[in-house]
């Protein structure tokens, strides 16, 4: 990155922290507004090896947009982002979400939604997708009870993908399931994830990689990115701070342990240089820290000169 572009995005960090610091929500908002005009969006530009499209999903900025939607929305724009993956419409129709998206500079590529909504109104979720013109179509939690993952849900996962890929498929679109921690119970050989990817079509079926969720359990994301060619199309960047503990099965993990790009455990430029030679379609930033309008920039600037 050059001294100039490292100076703006600093700039930038400095200015969009502040509108977010403000104790009253409206006065947040207020700030906000006055302060967009007169900060210029970075640009992601890549100096180094790392040339995949970067986008963002928008659970990062989830307490943003309870104040303000459309200013979050602008936030997003600003730090150079250009395409998202959707969590929830913040009771916005999806016409509404669509025009707030374009009016901000931005494009849906990707969208979550619930089991349930999979399950018992496909043509919905299927209409949702086409008015924001999201591609993609996943899910990010499969229900489970508490005494953990097992075998019976993952053979009644297997069963549910494959009818929701053939559905998705048959619309136009794509789905995929996006592993979130509690999936590689020991299972013959592998995992209950092993189990999934291999009976699950891949015509109809593809992996969205949380690298946090799939690197907390123990597994590492470079081997099974090459034991599954192909399997995995999207990927969410999020890393865990060094020293926290690998082994967790829970599929939950407090916040604060979580950290930018670069500052914590996950060896991205060997995992980053497998998921380009392997493909990967679309990789969103998930920052999950207590400040993402901090971090997110600082992650951003990690891989614009990021070097395999």
């Amino acid at each position: 990155m050059t001294q100039l572009s490292s100076l703006s995005l600093a700039g930038l960090v400095l200015t969009l922290a502040a509108a977010q610091g403000c104790g009253n929500h409206s006065a947040s908002r207020a700030e906000s507004t006055a302060v967009a005009p007169t900060v210029a969006a970075h640009e992601i530009s890549y100096q180094g090896d790392f040339k995949a499209p970067l986008g963002v999903q928008l659970w990062t900025f989830r307490e943003l947009a309870k104040r303000d939607p459309a200013a979050m929305m602008r936030t997003v724009r600003r730090m150079g982002f250009t395409h998202v993956e959707t969590a929830g419409m913040y009771d916005m129709t999806p016409a509404q979400f669509a025009k707030a998206l374009s009016d901000a500079g931005l494009q849906a590529t990707s969208m979550h939604v619930g089991y349930e909504d999979l399950k018992n109104h496909p043509d919905k979720v299927i209409a949702d997708a086409k008015t924001l013109g999201a591609k993609w179509v996943g899910l990010a939690w499969y229900p489970h009870g508490d005494a953990g993952f097992t075998e019976a849900d993952a053979r009644k996962a297997i069963a549910d993908f494959n009818q929701f890929g053939r559905t998705m498929k048959d619309a136009g679109l794509s789905f995929f399931y996006h592993d979130h921690g509690f999936e590689p119970v020991p299972y013959g050989d592998g995992t209950l994830l092993d189990l999934m990817i291999r009976e699950t079509d891949p015509q109809l079926v593809h992996y969205e990689m949380d690298i946090l969720w799939t690197w907390l359990p123990g597994v590492d994301p470079v081997a099974l990115i090459r034991k599954y060619p192909g399997r995995f199309r999207l990927m969410h960047i999020k890393d865990l701070k060094p020293g926290v503990p690998r082994g967790s099965l829970a599929g939950g993990l407090p916040d604060s342990l979580e950290t930018s790009i670069g500052e914590g455990q996950v060896p991205w430029p060997a995992l980053l240089q497998a998921a380009q030679q392997d493909g990967f379609e679309e990789y969103y930033i998930e920052d999950e820290t207590p400040d993402p309008v901090r971090n997110v920039p600082k992650s951003i600037a990690y891989l614009e000169k990021l070097r395999f």
